[in-house]
């Protein structure tokens, strides 16, 4: 086999390949067998039919086809390998000549990794937070973890911030109630804001029975946009009572005897989150320096693959329901052609990234061994909740290890800027991140890159939760 390249562009190539007809004879026997299979020759049983009387029956011409489709896709991958392109996505192939029992010859048209020369990637510097701990930070935990353990008390007294209260809402636009606009037994704490604008200054100083009315602008349903007198009657007004900070509640909360161990152990705690916000935030400034001072043509097909990916994420947590899609985008103020544009300047980034780390990985001659792959494949598998086998299986039939294996040597090749980049916090004090660079760390930093996932999650799953019979923006909860 011959194979030559022609470049087109900094991110497309054309192979050229010229395949000896000798090189065929497996598919042409494969041919011959598929064909023979089909047919129906009177003195012959299927797949028996010899090939003489198939090119007769059938013709020459339709088992070149069909072995030029079976030979193809090994001629186009050895024809990569022969030249060392770097293929993205999949090839635009033409058969150009084609000598029946001489040679056949094709092209390939192909987006490619571009060649790109990554500067002063071993001497950046950037400045990250401060890591201590304040004292005020700590009191705040130590509230927070208070506020869980505390119990809900009835009191017969007017609405005030911070009370737990239990509502009934009715939505009307221009004098007709919005159809499932009724909501009974609402549970919502007053100030914290995430029911319906002016819900709160409706009710603050109302006692239980009492009613008021208010207008606002609807945020989902039909009437998404829309002004809305809404009518809401305080049934029950509760209040937060915390338990006393002692070392009763120390031992009550945590595994420690005194309410001292506690605080240095949230403290401890704080510490801990605040370093690894440093390793992250040193980490996102340095790929802003690289993506910002290098250069990087971008292929059209790996742009597009990754915004489908990307697209068809957010859809699959939508459920695949159009409907919670259009809901989203409305949520987010967004049409979807703002929604798409967003997405591919998210998506350009991140392809941009990953040239600029797989050409970093190439400069430095970054491998991947068997251990480092099991160990990244143990840690995905932790945060995916699944067993590492499990996620190996899946991993394999998708025929996604290549890409596994990227990401772990992108991830060797950001370490190894990260090691070198000189990091100071805003006090001016260097930073040491060695300790990220350990599978320990690394395991850190995923922890704290999920917990804050999750809170993300969390709160927009809060607004997902908004009530279909609620368009005014309540959702449902256990009455306080």
């Amino acid at each position: 086999m011959k194979s030559s390249v022609e470049t087109l562009s900094p991110t497309r190539v054309k192979l050229a390949v010229e395949v000896p007809f000798d090189e065929l004879k497996s598919s042409l026997d494969e041919a011959y067998k598929a064909i023979g299979t089909q047919v129906r020759v009177p003195g012959f049983r299927p797949g028996k039919v010899p090939a003489r009387i198939i090119d007769q029956r059938v013709g020459r011409a339709a088992v070149l086809e069909e072995a030029i489709n079976k030979a193809l896709p090994k001629a186009y991958s050895d024809a990569v390998r022969e030249t060392g392109v770097k293929a993205l996505g999949q090839p635009e192939i033409e058969v150009t000549t084609l000598e029946d029992n001489d040679h056949i010859a094709f092209t390939a048209e192909v987006d490619v990794r571009p060649e790109i020369a990554v500067a002063g990637y071993n001497s950046l510097a950037v400045t990250v937070a401060d890591a201590s701990v304040t004292d005020d930070e700590v009191a705040e935990q130590f509230e927070e973890l208070r506020a869980r353990f505390g119990t809900l008390k009835g009191v017969d007294r007017e609405v005030r911030t911070g009370d737990f209260v239990s509502l009934d809402l009715t939505a009307t636009v221009d004098g007709v109630e919005v159809e499932g606009g009724s909501a009974q037994g609402l549970s919502y704490e007053v100030g914290s804001g995430n029911l319906i604008e002016g819900l709160d200054e409706a009710i603050l100083g109302k006692n239980a029975g009492d009613s008021a009315s208010f207008s606002s602008t609807l945020a989902f349903g039909e009437h998404a946009g829309s002004a809305a007198e809404i009518t809401v009657l305080v049934n029950s007004v509760k209040e937060r009572e915390l338990p006393e900070a002692d070392d009763d509640f120390a031992q009550l909360a945590s595994e420690f005897d005194t309410v001292e161990e506690l605080r240095a152990d949230l403290k401890s705690r704080l510490d801990r989150v605040k370093v690894l916000g440093q390793g992250a935030e040193a980490r996102d400034k340095v790929l802003e320096l690289l993506v910002a001072q290098t250069e990087v043509p971008l292929p059209e097909s790996a742009v597009q693959a990754e915004v489908e990916w990307r697209e068809h994420d957010v859809v699959h947590q939508l459920g695949h329901d159009d409907a919670a899609f259009e809901q989203y985008l409305q949520t987010e103020g967004k049409s979807r052609e703002e929604f798409t544009a967003e997405l591919r300047e998210v998506a350009e980034k991140a392809v941009k990234t990953q040239f600029i780390l797989d050409s970093i990985a190439d400069a430095e001659a970054v491998a991947v061994s068997d251990a480092e792959l099991t160990e990244y494949i143990v840690r995905q598998a932790q945060r995916y909740d699944m067993a590492p086998q499990e996620f190996a299986d899946q991993i394999v039939q998708a025929g996604n290890i290549a890409a596994l294996v990227a990401d772990v040597r992108r991830n060797k090749a950001l370490a190894t800027v990260l090691e070198s980049a000189s990091v100071t916090d805003e006090s001016g004090n260097p930073v040491d991140l060695t300790a990220l660079s350990t599978p320990q760390g690394q395991a850190d930093l995923d922890e704290l890159e999920d917990a804050v996932e999750q809170a993300a999650a969390a709160a927009e799953a809060a607004g997902d939760e908004q009530s279909d019979t609620d368009p005014a923006g309540a959702h449902r909860a256990e009455d306080a």
